[in-house]
Order: C-alpha cells, then sequence, then structure tokens
C-alpha cells in the first residue's frame, strides 16, 4: 500500500492506492463518519491484480477539514475528485461509492466519465422540494448539535439510528473497530460534511438517471427495506443497470459481509468488458 497526501485545489487530499499498476482500476469512496480505513477488510480480498484506489473524503479521516461549509458541496466533491484523477493518471476504472459516498459517486459519473458505477445503499438524492428543505434543516440541527455536544456523544446518537440495527450482530472486535473509526472524525469535518453536503443541500440527481448509459450495478442489504425500494426505482430509470440484494445485511454490506462485497467487485471488474 502507497499512501499518498496530495494537494487538491486548496485542500490536501489523504489517498492510498494498493498493488501494482494495473488497466483494471477501482476507486472506493466511503460514507459518512468513514474513512480510507472503513475498506481495508474487503481490498484484502480482493485479487492484486487490480489497483486500487481509496480516499478520505473532505471533512474525514486525514483529509482537510475547512471551516466554510460551502466547500463541502457537491460540485465542490466532484472538482476535487477529478482533478485528483487527473493528477495520478486514472481515465479508465470503477468507481464504488457506499451510501453518502455514492450519492458523490453518481453526481461525479453524471458529470465525468467513468467506466463502470458501483452503488452500495444509495440515493439520487431527493426529488420532492418539501422533503429537501426538511431533510437539510434536520441535518443543519444535527450539525449543530455535533458542534455543541462533541463527537463521543454525537457517535453514541449515531450508533443507535436503526439504519445499523443489524451491526449490532456483529463481533464485539468489529464494533469496536467501527466504533474507532467514527471517533477518530472531528467535529467541524462531520459538521461541515452535514451542512454542505446535506441530502437535502445536495441537488437531486433523479432527472440525471436515464442519460447515464454506463454500467451501473446497485448493491442493497434485504435488511435495509429503504433503499431497496430506492434501488428498485433506480433500477427503472437506469438504461443499463442491475439490482443485486444481498441476504442477511443491512446498510453497510462492505462491513456486515466483506468477503462477499469484494467477491462482488472483484467479479464485475474482472468478468465483464467494460472498456
Amino acid at each position: 500500500m502507497e499512501r499518498l497526501n496530495i494537494s487538491v485545489r486548496d485542500i490536501q487530499m489523504n489517498v492510498k492506492r494498493y498493488n501494482s499498476e494495473s488497466d483494471k482500476k477501482v476507486v472506493l469512496l466511503h460514507g459518512f463518519t468513514g474513512s480510507t480505513n472503513t475498506w481495508e477488510e474487503v481490498i484484502s480480498s480482493i485479487d492484486p491484480s487490480i489497483e486500487i484506489l481509496t480516499i478520505d473524503l473532505i471533512g474525514h479521516g486525514e483529509t482537510d477539514k475547512p471551516k466554510e461549509a460551502r466547500r463541502y458541496h457537491v460540485e465542490e466533491q466532484v472538482a476535487d475528485l477529478h482533478e485528483l484523477f487527473q493528477q495520478i493518471g486514472w481515465e479508465h476504472f470503477t468507481l464504488v461509492g457506499y451510501s453518502m459516498g455514492g450519492r458523490l459517486a453518481l453526481a461525479y459519473s453524471s458529470k465525468h466519465g467513468v467506466d463502470r458505477l458501483i452503488l452500495e445503499s444509495s440515493s439520487p438524492g431527493l426529488n420532492d422540494q418539501d422533503a429537501r428543505i426538511e431533510r437539510k434543516f434536520a441535518d443543519e440541527q444535527l450539525a449543530q448539535r455535533i458542534i455543541e455536544e462533541g463527537v463521543p456523544a454525537f457517535i453514541d446518537y449515531w450508533e443507535q439510528i436503526p439504519l445499523f440495527d443489524s451491526q449490532k450482530r456483529l463481533s464485539h472486535k468489529k464494533k469496536k473497530m467501527i466504533r474507532e473509526e467514527r471517533l477518530s472524525q472531528t467535529a467541524v469535518g462531520l459538521s461541515n460534511s452535514l451542512k454542505g453536503f446535506s441530502t437535502g443541500e445536495q441537488p437531486s440527481l433523479w432527472g440525471n438517471l436515464n442519460s447515464l448509459h454506463i454500467p451501473v450495478t446497485l448493491l442493497t442489504g434485504e435488511l435495509d427495506v429503504k433503499f431497496c425500494e430506492i434501488a428498485k426505482k433506480m433500477l427503472a430509470l437506469l438504461p443499463n443497470a442491475d439490482w443485486k440484494i444481498i441476504n442477511n445485511v443491512g446498510h453497510a454490506i462492505h462491513v456486515e459481509n466483506p468477503k462477499l462485497f469484494a467477491t462482488i467487485v472483484e467479479d464485475i471488474i474482472l468478468k465483464e468488458d467494460i472498456r
């Protein structure tokens, strides 16, 4: 593994690069409260002939955490990724995004070319204006709570939301690992990520789906009813997509069954001609 600290526009981004140079490349984008570390178990099970790039998104991990929430807006993050890929010379790759990272992956793919898109428990945002306003307000309230109460108190709350109920079945060791990753974040980074990159702040991408002709794979856990419903609606609009429901897992498939997740990604990249 090669660790890179790359100057991208006005921030420093922490990046990890795995395996030898190959024409088969994949980029993995984490979710909210995550980092490059979230992918380590998955990476250990992926064929070493695949070159892998993981990125700490703005406000997370060891990447910079600007004080201005507008710097976290989706168009800013898309520009960051594009500059990053240009700097390292990556043009053809599969882009994988989980949850928040999936929204960013979809936004990036709507503007710039990738070979294939894999979206894990992701959505194109909110199409209803009232729902967007309501979500934006709720996320701003949560962001303020993080600043006032601190990261540990927020993580105590975050771990108990229904979206992560299935993670309570994980081993003590794995739950401790997930919690430590979440606790390693900063109040300003998480708060501004919520304010600047809220599902309520991000423009809806539902209208972009029918013009996205690259191959798209949607992954959802069978226990994650909300995102299974979202995937079903996305599948009806995407011209070139398939949808896999993973048994006995919830929102974070790559955490709850990393070996199976790695196998799915590996099979998509190695067994299908995407060029």
